[in-house]
């Protein structure tokens, strides 16, 4: 039971953030809010590559190949079918397989 109270608190968490800056601004949203809107998905999804990234070894074997195949499967995928969820899962796919072969 108390795994399903955390998911609903979450859940609820979350949609009041996404909800809170259509109560607050209305239909006038300023500017400044429209272009954070528009620039930090793709500066998050660049952290979070980096924090990915960041204890990777090329001077150690494997040499970081997976993490540069998975990652240019991503990047292939995506600009393919122009589908996250699909890239981002190919990509998992990718790296599950060769860090169990490499």
């Amino acid at each position: 039971m108390r795994p399903v109270i955390l998911v609903l608190a979450m859940a609820l968490t979350t949609m009041a953030l996404r909800f809170l800056p259509f109560l607050i601004f209305g239909k006038r949203t300023p500017k400044y809010v429209s272009y954070l809107g528009k620039v930090l998905p793709q500066a998050i999804i660049a952290l979070l590559v980096v924090y990915c990234l960041r204890e990777v070894s090329v001077t150690a074997p494997p040499h970081g190949i997976p993490e540069l195949i998975a990652g240019g499967s991503v990047v292939g995928m995506q600009a393919w079918k122009r589908n996250a969820v699909l890239s981002i899962l190919l990509g998992t796919v990718v790296y599950m397989a060769l860090i169990r072969v490499i």
